[in-house]
């Protein structure tokens, strides 16, 4: 089975965010619960990798191009899982 490019993802918090928080965090740890969030929410056969790429198997393309990737991101409690990295 083949696997297509649909997009790129912009996943990670920037650094901007972090400083609104005042304090200090765990960066990776804090994206690594995003991506692991974002791909199980994501339609079956989509993967979202580490690099932001999002692919699909042949049978998920279409469903892949339309899913509502910003709205996705914006249901993440990032508040919470800040939280659970502060160090």
């Amino acid at each position: 089975m083949t696997h297509t490019e649909i997009t790129v993802l912009n996943y990670t918090v920037n650094a901007d965010v972090y400083a609104r928080y005042g304090a200090d965090f765990d960066a990776e740890a804090v994206n690594d619960e995003i991506l692991r969030i974002v791909n199980a929410e994501a339609p079956a056969g989509v993967t979202v990798e580490r690099n932001g790429k999002v692919f699909a198997e042949d049978d998920a393309i279409h469903a892949a191009r339309a899913f509502d990737w910003a709205a996705l991101l914006k249901r993440i409690d990032l508040d919470t899982i800040m939280a659970k990295h502060a160090r």
